[in-house]
């Protein structure tokens, strides 16, 4: 399986239903909290390519980008590929 790391903040709906698809299909991930290190805001718009917003997702290497592209694999059934599960 991909290592699966997702940037979010606490208080953010769009974090919360990707983690909740996630965790659905029984998929571990690290998740970092850019409210809770300022400095991994950074981090996040760099690996993400210039995003600002929250979530970001990664697998491995690969950016996924937000809960809407997250969701958007699993309904085209290319999500369990992706992640080798």
């Amino acid at each position: 399986m991909k290592r699966v790391v997702i940037y979010t903040t606490k208080s953010c709906h769009y974090c919360l239903k990707a983690k909740s698809l996630l965790e659905r299909k029984g998929v571990r991930y690290e998740e970092l909290r850019v409210d809770d290190t300022p400095e991994l805001v950074s981090e996040a718009v760099e690996r993400s390519g210039g995003r600002k917003t929250v979530p970001q997702i990664f697998f491995d290497e690969l950016h996924v980008g937000g809960c809407d592209e997250l969701h958007v694999l699993e309904e085209e059934n290319r999500l369990d590929s992706m992640l080798d599960i």
